[in-house]
């Protein structure tokens, strides 16, 4: 078995982020609605960017984003805004953010309805692609095609995140919940 062929080609003494979120997250099903959260800012912030930029400044955003803390984001107000828009740490992209706030929002609303964004995501697995592209353009903000493909592929609802014949793939697979095999 071979690794997936972007972090085989990395060296061995790598401190490349990478390799740890290529093993131990991208693909792996998440069922906390706070590390959701967290899975689609971080998406959105990499948008038009290198993915690796956004693993080194995933300990900025953390903070930044009160530990991805939906309830907290959902509250920010101007002062907030505003102090994001001036921390050097993360992505300052007015359009960016405003969603991260917006987003969190409508998580909210997702959880009274449904009881959490977890239950959301399973209620509407599976979908192709671009049905999911549909459904979160009608809830979220800044989710295009790249993002929401990528966001369903890191939390293992659209295939893609590693080839099959990776170790990593094996693995993901042993913890993918029953109703999800079909991805």
């Amino acid at each position: 078995m071979t690794y997936c062929r972007f972090v085989a080609a990395l060296p061995e003494d790598t401190d490349n982020p990478n390799k740890h979120y290529h093993d131990c997250e991208y693909g792996f099903p998440v069922t906390d609605d706070n590390e959701l959260f967290k899975r689609l800012v971080l998406e959105i912030n990499q948008a038009g960017l290198s993915w690796t930029l956004i693993l080194n400044k995933q300990a900025e955003f953390q903070t930044a984003y009160c530990g991805f803390d939906i309830a907290a984001v959902a509250a920010f107000g101007e002062a907030e805004r505003t102090r994001l828009l001036n921390d050097a740490g993360i992505v300052r992209n007015r359009l960016k953010i405003e969603a991260a706030i917006y987003n969190a929002r409508q998580i909210l609303l997702l959880q009274q309805t449904h009881g959490s964004f977890y239950n959301w995501l399973a209620a509407h697995h599976p979908c192709s692609k671009n049905e999911w592209v549909k459904l979160f353009k009608q809830h979220f903000k800044f989710v295009g095609g790249e993002i929401v493909g990528e966001f369903l592929m890191s939390i293992g609802y659209l295939p893609g995140a590693h080839e099959t014949c990776c170790p990593v793939f094996a693995e993901v697979m042993k913890r993918k919940p029953k109703w999800a095999e079909a991805v």
